[in-house]
């Protein structure tokens, strides 16, 4: 399988290793210094691109593959208030794309937990919910993607109607706290408190390598499909 990687800073790095270990061939590299040769980059060379850039260039880069034909993974967030404009283009070129704000197993597995707990803590009003999420001081969008899918993952299984990237104890939001600091491991808590007890779940990311693996076999899947795929259509596949 040939793919492509647009983004070469530390998780298109962690990316490379995985698919060459893997037996795949890289097909080309982009970042900064080349980007203009984006164009090269065809279903005549290329099965799938990964993409892993910038909030301000994801779009660009996702549209820019689908114009030409290839199909894209792209696990870049910050750019998610357009993802409803590149279904549409998506669709309109009979395209093939797929992004997620994780692609680590684990998270994704606690997606469905703190969608099961949000459904169960709706029952409960004592109870005032929290999220928290650290990552390291170059991640640049906040709050985090992932932390964005729990809270939405929380209003769809609850009462809650609102996230807010702020502390606040208002009826029906979301608070998001969200810290950045240097060398620190990604992790995101949702906690659940009342004057009696905690409720507290959370996920902890120790290396880079559970996020690039599963970008490289969502690739590996999304070779074998069309249209616009999510990860949860990734994920009933392999199981």
């Amino acid at each position: 399988m040939k793919i492509a990687l647009i983004g070469y800073g530390k998780m298109g790095k962690v990316i490379e290793k995985i698919t060459l270990d893997r037996g795949h061939v890289i097909s080309k590299v982009i970042d900064v210094t080349n980007h203009h040769e984006l164009e090269q980059i065809t279903p005549d060379n290329t099965d799938v691109a990964i993409e892993f850039t910038t909030p301000a260039t994801a779009f660009d880069n996702i549209s820019k593959c689908i114009d030409q034909g290839v199909k894209i993974v792209s696990g870049t967030t910050g750019w998610l208030d357009r993802y409803k404009e590149m279904v549409d283009h998506c669709e309109k070129k009979n395209g093939t794309f797929l992004t997620a704000t994780n692609f680590s197993l684990g998270v994704n597995i606690f997606f469905y937990l703190n969608e099961w707990l949000g459904k169960v803590m709706s029952d409960q009003p004592d109870y005032q919910v929290k999220m928290e999420e650290i990552h390291h001081t170059q991640k640049l969008d906040k709050p985090s993607g992932t932390a964005i899918t729990l809270a939405e993952g929380i209003i769809a299984n609850s009462t809650k109607s609102q996230w807010v990237n702020e502390p606040t104890t208002e009826d029906g939001v979301v608070p998001i706290i969200s810290k950045r600091e240097p060398n620190v491991p990604g992790t995101h808590t949702i906690t659940y408190s009342s004057a009696i007890d905690e409720i507290e779940i959370s996920h902890i990311a120790h290396s880079r390598e559970g996020f690039a693996l599963g970008a490289v076999k969502v690739a590996e899947w999304v070779q074998q499909q069309t249209g616009v795929l999510t990860i949860r259509d990734f994920l009933k596949i392999a199981f």
